[in-house]
């Protein structure tokens, strides 16, 4: 909980605030109370929806406590007495739950408001088990160089849903970028401006730049690893030379597209890589030298 609260009270006043823990009340529903939400839903209402279906059509697992899930969820918000919960679009029908719920217990139905899914760096679902996430807690440095990993073509929908321009500002500011890059750093400078500041915003920047913005050249690598010329297999390399942490981290970021050794992006895990003095590999924003 204390992580959620620390994320949460970057944007809520923590004085206008109550948290609670729902353990509380749903400790206290017995057998014969959850039977009585359950009969006020069909099978076929929990079974339509597009990510229950889809598994079942593939032959994949739905579990139990997933069908449940929507009964607890629902009686969340007769317990606090809610009049408005927010969710994801992928939660409507748990919202939707509440609202029977709540009727059912005698209490005036809560609104609902969905909000649309946002999509990972990389556009795939937001995972933090796959590395495409940005924390709202993450440090300016870091939220900034992850914004500018974004691919382009979610450089939009990224303004709608995380800043706080119009969509008439965003296109007012996208006609006036030279490239997708520049869009992209004042993406990356609203957002980090958003959670940390206008000065931790520029500083975040300002460090970005100067790994990044230079030439070739001038690049300050983040480690250095000394190897003979040579041909070596990828995976070992990210690993020995600290860009990642084992083996399987080097390989799923390599898929991720994430890897490039000497501006050329590497595809395939099993490749062999020609290293020699000077050599920079790149991983995310980090860069690794041979000397």
């Amino acid at each position: 909980m204390k992580t959620y609260e620390r994320q949460i009270f970057k944007i809520l006043d923590r004085l206008k605030t109550e948290v609670h823990y729902n353990s509380k009340w749903l400790r206290k529903l017995g057998f014969i109370e959850i039977g009585r939400m359950a009969d006020l839903f069909g099978w076929h209402e929990f079974s339509s929806r597009e990510n229950v279906k889809r598994r079942i059509v593939e032959g994949r697992r739905v579990s139990l406590r997933e069908v449940l899930y929507p009964l607890m969820q629902g009686y969340d918000s007769v317990a606090v007495k809610a009049d408005l919960e927010l969710g994801g679009t992928d939660q409507k029908f748990n919202l939707l739950a509440g609202r029977t719920i709540q009727k059912h217990y005698g209490q005036a139905p809560q609104d609902i408001m969905t909000m649309a899914l946002l999509e990972g760096l990389d556009g795939r679902k937001m995972s933090s088990s796959w590395g495409n996430v940005v924390n709202i807690t993450d440090e300016p440095s870091e939220m900034f160089g992850k914004i500018m990993s974004l691919r382009d073509e979610l450089i939009q929908k990224y303004f709608l849903l995380c800043t706080q321009l119009s969509p008439v500002e965003t296109e007012m500011i996208q006609k006036g970028s030279s490239s997708p890059r520049s869009f992209k750093a004042r993406l990356a400078r609203e957002i980090v401006s958003l959670y940390h500041g206008s000065r931790a915003a520029a500083a975040a920047e300002k460090n970005f730049e100067s790994k990044f913005g230079k030439t070739k050249g001038d690049i300050v690598p983040d480690y250095t690893l000394n190897k003979k010329p040579g041909t070596y297999e990828i995976v070992p390399i990210l690993v020995e030379g600290k860009l990642a942490k084992s083996n399987s981290e080097a390989r799923r970021k390599i898929a991720e597209g994430a890897v490039e050794v000497g501006g050329t992006k590497i595809t395939d895990a099993q490749a062999k890589v020609k290293l020699a003095k000077g050599v920079l590999i790149r991983l995310g924003k980090r860069f690794l030298k041979i000397i």
